[in-house]
């Protein structure tokens, strides 16, 4: 129908499970009811996937993002942007020219969303190595879109029903994490996370706790003074500015309350600190949302997933939520 959104579904790495869970959730009847789906990849890939999970979709190729509203039932309307052979997608080995593929895929979708040819765009795994062999260097999605929108003033968060997590510090080595927690990256990121969270769930201000770096809150300075000279200051800002905001809390605890619903989202201080929790609760069907951007993208929450990539067990579960929540946030 012309008034559902297009979403433009990248496929990520075509050696991993990126074109099968494409088509195991192309194949619920819930997606074309949601949106209008518009896969950007490979035909090759896509058509092998189609016959690993034995399904009787069609390819439907197209050059145009709105002929995504068109295409008749049972097709996947592809947007090929690669040609890629046999050894260039073996399963389970990342390759430079998948590597490229995958940067492209990604690129193409941002245009067509920063155009307004499509609302939204939701990713499948990708491969950061062979994206780096193929010359195209960010840590991850979140990275590469944020300078593909030329904006600084991005944050990761990790989203399910019980839990939404954000990120101060994203895809950091550890020993690079506490140079990195500063004051102004502290308030930026309660900042984003609250007006995001506002959309999410439709609530004015949501109530955000906020993660202390070190173990018991850094103990009076015994174990650290982070919290007391940049994570504290940083709170205070933002409840000054109106923001429902709680912290530093000791995250050995807070995820026992914030999963009981005591509070609206999370702000962790770097990546394990805040997804090993929120995996543990939402690994089937978390979604990864980049907030700030000028555009919606969503994410599944996992990998390539390589062990089970070409025998179509892989579960299309948070590719399925990735796409409610794109379609819940346009709309």
């Amino acid at each position: 129908m012309p008034n559902k959104p297009i979403i433009a579904i990248t496929m990520g790495d075509p050696c991993g499970i990126g074109p099968e869970i494409i088509v195991k959730a192309l194949q619920s009847a819930e997606v074309a009811e949601i949106c209008a789906p518009l896969v950007i990849g490979d035909r090759t890939a896509l058509e092998r996937a189609l016959s690993v999970c034995g399904s009787a979709l069609q390819v439907c190729e197209t050059d145009a993002a709105a002929d995504a509203l068109t295409i008749p039932e049972g097709s996947i309307p592809l947007l090929a942007l690669s040609n890629l052979a046999e050894t260039d997608m073996r399963y389970g080995a990342p390759s430079v020219a998948a590597g490229d593929a995958v940067y492209r895929y990604i690129c193409h979708a941002a245009r067509l969303c920063l155009d307004g040819q499509v609302a939204a765009m939701t990713t499948a795994p990708i491969s950061k190595e062979a994206m780096h062999r193929a010359g195209h260097d960010y840590p991850g999605h979140t990275e590469l879109l944020a300078g593909l929108c030329g904006t600084d003033d991005f944050v990761m968060m990790l989203a399910g029903d019980r839990l939404r997590v954000s990120l101060v510090t994203i895809h950091e080595a550890l020993s690079d994490v506490p140079r990195l927690v500063t004051f102004e990256q502290v308030l930026k990121t309660i900042r984003i996370t609250a007006e995001g969270v506002a959309r999410l769930i439709g609530k004015k201000s949501p109530k955000l706790a906020v993660l202390a770096l070190n173990p018991h809150c850094g103990e009076g300075g015994k174990f650290g003074s982070k919290e007391t000279e940049v994570i504290a200051p940083a709170v205070k800002t933002a409840r000054q500015e109106g923001i429902d905001a709680e912290g530093p809390l000791a995250a050995d605890t807070l995820f026992h309350f914030s999963q009981q619903g005591c509070y609206d989202g999370v702000v962790a201080m770097y990546h394990d600190q805040g997804l090993i929790p929120l995996k543990m609760l939402h690994f089937d069907d978390g979604v990864n949302i980049t907030l700030g951007l000028p555009i919606i993208r969503t994410s599944v929450d996992h990998g390539t997933a390589y062990n089970l990539a070409g025998t179509g067990k892989a579960s299309e579960n948070s590719l399925l939520a990735a796409l409610r929540m794109a379609a819940r946030m346009v709309r």
